[in-house]
């Protein structure tokens, strides 16, 4: 890119500085952008630069692959229901353990290598996630929660001080265990309990597409009210729909807009906040 673009690039970013500066934004961070080294390291540059703006930037993560491989390791088999994961006491032990330390602490630690500050919570810091078991049709799910309540304390006081917290979703139950929470559910929860201006989910699709085999029929914008319709016309289909339920609700609740982007792509979350054109699917 020659010196000329490169300062049109800059100009065009100027009103989105202004326009998200001391704003809040919640990302939630899976997919390939978490396993892939180079990608790993855009996102984080991302957020850092963020940061450095005057963004108030919250991390939501997952992190199957990982539990998956450990619990491989112990030649335990992953079980899975709908989509979501059965989770028995032995499970709770090992995604607590990896979500919430191993995961979650590699983040923190490559975010401030590029030079961030970061702090690791999960949701068992200061009663950040509070949950009852899931209850989910026939199917037992074990440890499963569904979010009750979101202090939103412990993330307020980390960006106060200037860092970006980063949130393992675990939470702790009200009868004392420990639950796994879907990560998009808590980020959209968190989002909505922040009062944030956009959730980010990062996928690893382009956004909602009107033909799935077609990458070009993209639909980037989508009113909450549209989504019954784009379902009974079966364009929201399997793993997008409790991916565009969290976006739906996370509007409903209060916050601006909510996008699905894809996470494959170096630098998406930057192309969405800070040129004309965004990328991935808003739901306004």
């Amino acid at each position: 890119m020659d010196v000329q673009k490169r300062a049109k690039v800059l100009i065009q970013a100027m009103p989105y500085i202004k326009k998200w500066s001391g704003e809040t934004i919640v990302v939630k961070y899976g997919g390939n952008a978490m396993i892939n080294e180079d990608l790993k390291s855009a996102v984080m540059s991302d957020l850092v630069l963020m940061q450095l703006i005057g963004i108030n930037v919250v991390l939501v993560h997952g992190g199957g692959p990982e539990i998956n491989a450990m619990l491989n390791a112990i030649g335990k088999e992953s079980r899975f229901e709908n989509g979501m994961r059965v989770t028995d006491q032995e499970t709770i032990d090992i995604v607590q353990m990896v979500l919430a330390g191993k995961v979650n602490k590699s983040l923190v630690q490559l975010l401030e290598s590029h030079g961030g500050k970061a702090l690791g919570l999960c949701g068992l810091d200061g009663k950040l996630l509070m949950a009852d078991k899931l209850v989910s049709g026939a199917a037992d799910l074990g440890f499963v929660g569904e979010i009750r309540e979101v202090n939103p304390e412990p993330l307020q006081n980390a960006m106060k001080d200037g860092y970006l917290p980063i949130v393992a979703t675990v939470a702790g139950g009200y009868d004392g265990n420990v639950y796994n929470i879907n990560a998009d559910l808590a980020a959209a929860q968190i989002a909505a309990k922040l009062g944030a201006k956009k959730l980010i989910l990062m996928t690893d699709i382009r956004g909602l597409l009107r033909d799935v085999h077609d990458d070009e029929s993209l639909i980037p914008v989508v009113n909450v009210s549209e989504v019954p319709m784009l379902k009974r016309d079966g364009i929201i289909t399997g793993g997008m729909i409790p991916k565009i339920d969290c976006c739906v609700e996370a509007v409903r609740n209060g916050v601006n807009c909510a996008h699905i982007i894809d996470g494959r792509l170096e630098h998406s979350i930057l192309l969405e906040l800070f040129s004309d054109e965004g990328i991935g699917t808003m739901f306004y």
